[in-house]
C-alpha cells in the first residue's frame, strides 16, 4: 500500500470509466486530482497486489482524532466481486501513517445497497442519515 501519486492519475482515470463507479462515486476532475496529490488533510491510498493496483481508499482525518472519514472506496472493476474490497478497507484503515483516531466514518448514497450492504458485512454500524446521507461508524480496537 502506498500514498496516490500523480502517476496513478490515468488508470484511476480507466476505472471510472466504469459505469459502476460513475454513478456511486463523485466524478474525478482536477480538483480531486489535487486534493488526492496534495495530502493536507488526509490523503488517497492505493493498495495494490503484486501486478497490479487493486483498491483505492479516500481518507480525510479528523484534527481532534475522534473519527476519520473514508471518502471513497473504489477496486479494479474487472476484479470486483472477488474480497477485494474488504481487504482493501482493511488494509487501508490498518495503515500506520494515519494520525490516531478513535474511529472512522464513512457517509453511503441512500440508494446504494451494494455499499450499505459492504459496510454493514464489515462490521459498520449503521447510525442513520446525516445531511441525507446513511452514516457508517466504526471503532478502533483498544491494543
Amino acid at each position: 500500500m502506498r500514498p496516490f501519486t500523480a502517476s496513478d492519475w490515468g488508470w484511476v482515470q480507466e476505472w471510472f470509466e466504469d459505469d459502476v463507479l460513475q454513478a456511486t462515486l463523485d466524478p474525478l476532475d482536477e480538483e480531486w486530482l489535487y486534493a488526492a496529490t496534495t495530502g493536507i488533510d488526509g490523503l488517497q491510498l492505493v493498495v495494490h497486489d503484486e501486478q497490479s493496483p487493486v483498491g483505492l481508499v479516500g481518507i480525510i482525518w479528523d484534527p481532534d482524532g475522534r473519527r476519520h472519514v473514508v471518502t471513497d472506496l473504489a477496486v479494479c472493476p474487472a476484479r470486483r466481486r472477488m474480497g477485494l474490497g474488504h481487504r482493501t478497507l482493511v488494509t487501508a484503515l490498518s495503515w500506520d501513517g494515519h494520525p490516531p483516531t478513535r474511529g472512522w466514518t464513512a457517509f453511503v448514497g441512500v440508494d446504494n445497497h451494494a455499499a450499505k450492504a459492504f459496510f454493514r458485512t464489515a462490521g459498520w454500524r449503521n447510525n442513520g442519515l446525516d445531511d441525507g446521507m446513511s452514516r457508517y461508524t466504526h471503532a478502533v480496537k483498544a491494543g
